[in-house]
C-alpha cells in the first residue's frame, strides 16, 4: 500500500563511533540511548505518529474489540500445589487487580488470600511475576513487579490470615527465570536468585532466606545471606536450587537455556558444603531429584534427548559411563520431566506436536496421556524455569492448546485412561491448518505450519504473516497465540516457521544456527518466504514478518538485507544493535553466549554482518512498525529508537517507518494486560492497514466487513 511517507520527528546525528575490540564504526544516533527529556519528547512524538498512521481509516475500538475477543483465550497461569491445596490468581471482571486464592481443587472457588492491589500504586499496578506456596501451605511467597520491567521483589503472605509478613528479603530479582523461590521441604525458608547490586550491572547470586519463626508463620525479621554455590568464577548465568522432597539433597542447576546440575549438597550431614557436580558438559541435563539420583532429560550423546539417572554421590559425575540410561533416544524430541506422585511425566515433541509419556521411577513407560488434540503443552520459555516445580502434586495438571483452539486446563490422574477438563478452551478459531516445507540453500528442509481462515481460496495469493524465532534452543510450538489468532480472524494467513536455532527438533537443530552459524537462521527465513511466494500462497506485496526479542533482530536483518521480499516487517521488543549491546552487562552476557566473543576483532567483524543497526543503508524499504517497552531490561528501548531513526533517514521509498515505545511495558513477561492489549491492537491495526485485510475501511464502522 503506497502512501506518502509521514513527517518524522527530527533526529539529529552526532560524530560518535562505536569501538569494540578495535573495530570502529559510526554510531550517529548514540544520543538516543539516553533517557533525557529530549529523547522522551522525541519518543512521544514517534508514538503519536505510529498510532495515527496505524489506525488511519480504521475504528480503533473495533480493532481493540477484536484483540480482546481472542485475548480471552490467553494462556492461564497454572495453579501451584502445596499441602493438599491449590493456589492461583483470579482476575475479577472490570479490570480490577488480580487476587490470589486458595482452594481444595485446582480451579475451585476457594477463598481470597491477598489482593495484588495491596502492592500497587496509582499508575503502577502490581503484576504477579510468580507465586510459590511453602510445602506446609502456611506461607505464600509472591514476586511483585510494578513497572513492567520483570524486576520483582518478594512478598510473604500468611495464608490463613492474608497478613503481609514483615522480614521478606529486600533483594531485587532480575526476572522470574529462576522460578522465584525454592522452598526448603520443612518450610523453614527458601533459596532464591537475585541481583547483588543495581539492575544495570546484572550481577546475580543465590541467597538463602530463613523465616524468623516458622512455627508462627514466619513473622519477624528473618535472615538472608548469600549461598556460596560453586558455579564458576565470574559466571553471569542463572542458577536454580532444587530440593529433594525428603529434604536430604540440594542440587544447583545452572544455565537458563541448557541447564546442568553444577553442584550438589547433602543437607542430611551437618557441616557439609556444596561440592561441584557436573562441571564439564556442553549439553543439557535438566531433571529432578528422585531418591538418591538426579533423573534428567539430556542431549549428551543423544541430540533428540534421552532420560538418565545420575547418582548424587557419584565419584565422577562428569563421566557419562556412570549414568544409568532409563529411556533411550528415539524419533521424538524429549523436552522435560515433571514429578507427579510416584511417577514421572515425560514431555516430548513429535514433529513439533506434544506427546506426554508416563514413567515409573525406574524409567519404565506405563502409559501415555491422551491429549485433547495436536498442539502444545504450556511450558516456560526457558528450560531452567521449568525445573521450579515446588511440591510434587499427586496429579498431572497441564494447560494445552492448538493453533486454532485456545488454552484449556486438564488433569490426568496416574492409572486412569482419560483426562478431566478443569477449564475448557474459551476460543475456537474458524481456520484450517496445513503443513509445509521449504528447502534452505544447504538442502535442509525447514518446516512450517499454515493457519488459513476457513473457506478462503488456497489458490489465491493471500495477505500472509510469517511468525518465527529460531534462537536460544527455545522451541516455537503449535500453540494458541491471541494476537496472531486475531490476525487470522481479520482475514490474514499465518505461517509459523520453525527455523534452525530453535529447540523444536533437538540439539543439532539448535546448534545449526548458533554463534558462528547464526546466519543460518536468516537464510532459513528467506527460504520460507521465497517458497511461499513461488508456490503462490502469497506475494511479496502481501507478505509480512514479525518476531520478538531475538526474533526482532531476525526482523531487522530481514528488512535491511532483503527489503524487496516484504510488504511489512514488525519487530517487537527487538535487539537491533549488537555492537552497542556489548556495553550493556546483560546483553554482553547474551552476545558472548549466543553470537560471538566481543574481545576478538574477527568475531566482532562477523557481528557487524548480523547487526541490523549497522546494516542500514539508503534504499527502498517496506513498511516497518517497531514496538518496544520503556522499561525493558533485556532489549532496552534505545535499540528500537536508534534503528528507527537510522531507517527513517535511509528510507527512499514511500512506506512509513514507525516506532512506538510503550510506557510501563518491558520485555513482555511482566507487562500488564491493559498495556498488552494496547500493544497488540496497534500492532494488528498496522497489519490490517498495510496488508489491506478485509478491504479498505473494513474496521471503520466497528465490525469486520468481510475478508
Amino acid at each position: 500500500m503506497n502512501v506518502t511517507p509521514p513527517p518524522y520527528p527530527p533526529a539529529r546525528t552526532v560524530e560518535v563511533f562505536e569501538d569494540v575490540a578495535g573495530v570502529r564504526v559510526p554510531d550517529p544516533y548514540r544520543w538516543l540511548e539516553s533517557e533525557t527529556d529530549e529523547v522522551r519528547r522525541w519518543q512521544r512524538r514517534q508514538a503519536e505518529l505510529a498510532g495515527a498512521v496505524s489506525y488511519d481509516g480504521q475504528d480503533p475500538a473495533a480493532v481493540r474489540k477484536l484483540i480482546e475477543t481472542y485475548d480471552r483465550g490467553s494462556r492461564p497461569a497454572l495453579p501451584r500445589y502445596a499441602a493438599g491445596r491449590w493456589f492461583r490468581t483470579v482476575t475479577p471482571p472490570g479490570g480490577a487487580a488480580p487476587t490470589v486464592v486458595v482452594a481444595d481443587r485446582p480451579f475451585g472457588a476457594g477463598r481470597p488470600v491477598v489482593d495484588l492491589a495491596t502492592f500497587g500504586s496509582g499508575r503502577n499496578p502490581a503484576f504477579l511475576s510468580w507465586l510459590a506456596p511453602a510445602p506446609n501451605g502456611r506461607v505464600l511467597a509472591l514476586g511483585v513487579c510494578t513497572d513492567g520491567s520483570e524486576h520483582n521483589t518478594i512478598r510473604l503472605i500468611e495464608v490463613d490470615s492474608g497478613r503481609v509478613l514483615d522480614g521478606a528479603p529486600r533483594q531485587v530479582l532480575h526476572s522470574a527465570w529462576a522460578g522465584g523461590v525454592s522452598w526448603l521441604p520443612d518450610s523453614s525458608g527458601f533459596y532464591f536468585l537475585a541481583l547483588t547490586g543495581p539492575p544495570r550491572e546484572f550481577r546475580q547470586a543465590v541467597f538463602r532466606h530463613r523465616l524468623a519463626s516458622p512455627s508462627r508463620g514466619g513473622s519477624g525479621a528473618g535472615s538472608t545471606a548469600v549461598e556460596p554455590i560453586p558455579v564458576g568464577e565470574g559466571s553471569r548465568e542463572y542458577t536454580l536450587v532444587q530440593l529433594s522432597p525428603d529434604g536430604r539433597w540440594a542440587v544447583a542447576s545452572h544455565r537458563v537455556g541448557s541447564p546442568v546440575p553444577v553442584a550438589v549438597r547433602d543437607l542430611s550431614r551437618p557441616g557439609t558444603t556444596w561440592r561441584p557436580f557436573v562441571t564439564e558438559c556442553g549439553g543439557t541435563i535438566a531433571g529432578h531429584v528422585v531418591g538418591d539420583h538426579y533423573v534428567a532429560v539430556t542431549d549428551v550423546a543423544a541430540p533428540r534427548g534421552r532420560v538418565v539417572a545420575l547418582p548424587l554421590d557419584a565419584a565422577d559425575p562428569n563421566d557419562p559411563a556412570g549414568w544409568t540410561e532409563l529411556v533411550p533416544e528415539g524419533e521424538t524430541v524429549l523436552r522435560s520431566l515433571s514429578p507427579v506422585g510416584e511417577h514421572l511425566y515425560l514431555s516430548e515433541f513429535d514433529q513439533t506436536f506434544a506427546r506426554v509419556r508416563i514413567l515409573d521411577r525406574s524409567g519404565a513407560t506405563t502409559g501415555e496421556v491422551p491429549l485433547p488434540g495436536r498442539g502444545a503443552l504450556a511450558a516456560p520459555f526457558f528450560a531452567l524455569t521449568g525445573l521450579a516445580v515446588g511440591a510434587p502434586p499427586d496429579d498431572f495438571v497441564f494447560a494445552f492448546s492448538t493453533l486454532t483452539s485456545s488454552w484449556g486446563v486438564y488433569r490426568h490422574r496416574p492409572g486412569e485412561a482419560g483426562i478431566e477438563t478443569l477449564a475448557a478452551p474459551a476460543v475456537t478459531l474458524d481456520a484450517e491448518v496445513a503443513v509445509g516445507r521449504a528447502v534452505a540453500p544447504d538442502g535442509v528442509a525447514v518446516p512450517y505450519h499454515v493457519v488459513r481462515p476457513a473457506g478462503s481460496d488456497p489458490a489465491r495469493p493471500a495477505p500472509t504473516l510469517i511468525s518465527a524465532y529460531g534462537a536460544a534452543n527455545v522451541p516455537l510450538l503449535p500453540q494458541y497465540q491471541p494476537d496472531v489468532a486475531a490476525f487470522v480472524a481479520a482475514g490474514g494467513v499465518l505461517v509459523q516457521a520453525y527455523l534452525r536455532g530453535g529447540g523444536e527438533f533437538g540439539r543439532d537443530w539448535y546448534l545449526a544456527a548458533h554463534r558462528e552459524r547464526k546466519h543460518v537462521r536468516d537464510t532459513d527465513l528467506v527460504a520460507v518466504a521465497e517458497h511461499l511466494v513461488a508456490t503462490g500462497l502469497t506475494s511479496a506485496d502481501r507478505l509480512a514478518l514479525t518476531g520478538g526479542s531475538d526474533g526482532g533482530l531476525m526482523c531487522g536483518v530481514a528488512v535491511t538485507t532483503r527489503p524487496e521480499l516484504w510488504c511489512a516487517v514488525l519487530p517487537r521488543a527487538p535487539l537491533l544493535d549488537l555492537l552497542g549491546g556489548t556495553r550493556d552487562p546483560y546483553l554482553d552476557f547474551v552476545i558472548r553466549k549466543a553470537w560471538a566473543d566481543p574481545d576478538d576483532p574477527a568475531q566482532v567483524r562477523r557481528l557487524l554482518g548480523l547487526s541490523p543497526y549497522q546494516l542500514v543503508r539508503p534504499g527502498v524499504f517496506p513498511a516497518v512498525y517497531l514496538q518496544a517497552g520503556a522499561t525493558d531490561p533485556r532489549c532496552p528501548p534505545w535499540h528500537a529508537r536508534k534503528f528507527a531513526a537510522r531507517l527513517q533517514a535511509a528510507q527512499e521509498g514511500a512506506e512509513p517507518i514507525l516506532l512506538h515505545v510503550f510506557d510501563n511495558a518491558g520485555h513482555g513477561a511482566a507487562t500488564s494486560p491493559e498495556v498488552a492489549v494496547e500493544q497488540d491492537a496497534e500492532w494488528l491495526a498496522f497489519l490490517i492497514r498495510t496488508l489491506g485485510l478485509g478491504g479498505q475501511g473494513a474496521f471503520r464502522d466497528g465490525r469486520r466487513a468481510g475478508g
